[in-house]
């Protein structure tokens, strides 16, 4: 499995934001995490990047434990977070060869441009990083996570602030990635599962309430609408 999760959890205090879930995903999959805001998707995508420590559980990528093997988990990994961080004053070109240097990449300018292109970026690849729209940043977050190619792609909310056509392209580029890499995709719009995802996994509370392909779902349901599920799931 690409991704394990074993009885995952994370507290504050009394109030719990992720309890005790676990899900697995293999490659060649698209999985789409779908809840009502703050029902601990978030949380969920910080602690199988390694970014948040978990109360309790483990969370394992190809094989590798995220709190043990963080450096090796980084190296395999892809993470674009809902508020992507960027560094303003920096050029596009000049911010992914940064990345693409700080991973070590062989022939970094090569990569630069491929990903450069893969996403889009080619007519604002010259400009600062705080010129951009909001949909443009996102596509410099969503090349940052991709660049060193890797094996299992995190994305935390990846086309907030597109335009139509913008939300088009992305996920087109989302669905070619995920033929041979492992994608979670976190989201609270049932489109962008419907659109993008193999399997859908519905969490409320801290909980998963689903885990299973979207026709599955709609089959045990006995209706075609996944918002009609979801909202049972989720009242």
């Amino acid at each position: 499995m690409s991704i394990k999760v074993q009885s995952l959890s994370k507290h504050y205090g009394t109030q719990k934001s992720v309890d005790n879930i676990s899900f697995s995903a293999e490659r060649g999959r698209i999985i789409g995490f779908l809840g009502p805001n703050g029902a601990g998707k978030s949380t969920t995508m910080k602690m199988l990047a390694g970014y948040l420590q978990p109360t309790s559980g483990i969370a394992e990528l190809c094989g590798l434990d995220v709190q043990r093997q963080p450096l090796e988990v980084k190296r395999i990994m892809g993470y674009l977070p809902e508020q992507t961080p960027l560094y303003a004053d920096m050029y596009v070109k000049e911010f992914l060869l940064f990345v693409a240097n700080t991973y070590g990449l062989k022939h970094p300018e090569l990569k630069v441009e491929e990903t450069i292109k893969a996403v889009g970026l080619d007519v604002e690849q010259f400009k600062k990083i705080a010129m951009l729209s909001k949909g443009y940043k996102q596509r410099v977050g969503l090349a940052q996570a991709i660049i060193h190619d890797p094996k299992v792609l995190i994305l935390d909310e990846p086309t907030s602030g597109l335009d139509p056509n913008q939300l088009s392209e992305i996920r087109t580029l989302i669905r070619t990635l995920g033929k041979d890499k492992t994608v979670i995709l976190s989201t609270h719009i049932m489109q962008e599962v419907e659109a993008v995802c193999d399997e859908v996994i519905i969490i409320n509370k801290g909980r998963i309430v689903a885990n299973a392909t979207i026709e599955v779902l709609k089959a045990e349901h006995k209706t075609n609408s996944l918002e009609d599920i979801f909202r049972k799931l989720t009242s």
